[in-house]
């Protein structure tokens, strides 16, 4: 099974729309009305919906490491810091994290982008 992916407010729309012509899944968080959100929160949010959370902002990576630490599960985190990606970078990227791994493999754990 394919990842569903969940936006946070700080990635380029451009990126989800990339996404979509490629036949990935994705909800952005302004879709959702998630967008004022606290960090903490749209983790939880993204876990409710079983959706992994890709993100641009560093705070959820303590966040991340907090949870795990307390053995709080989430359905997994995406990160790109926004000046070692382009759009172009991050939609073939998250393409193929969301066309290859399965939900499962990315319990609990925080993938780096870019791949290359």
């Amino acid at each position: 099974m394919s990842i569903l992916l969940y936006m946070d407010h700080h990635v380029n729309r451009s990126i989800a729309e990339g996404l979509r012509r490629r036949g990935v899944d994705v909800l952005t968080s302004f879709e959702d009305g998630t967008a004022t959100w606290s960090d903490e929160d749209l983790l939880t949010r993204a876990t409710e919906l079983g959706r992994v959370l890709f993100t641009q902002d560093d705070d959820l990576l303590e966040i991340a490491a907090r949870w795990r630490a307390a053995n709080r599960d989430f359905t997994g985190i995406v990160y790109a810091h926004q000046n070692d990606i382009d759009v172009g970078t991050a939609v073939r990227d998250l393409e193929l994290l969301a066309k290859v791994y399965g939900r499962e493999d990315l319990q609990n754990t925080v993938e780096y982008l870019p791949y290359s």
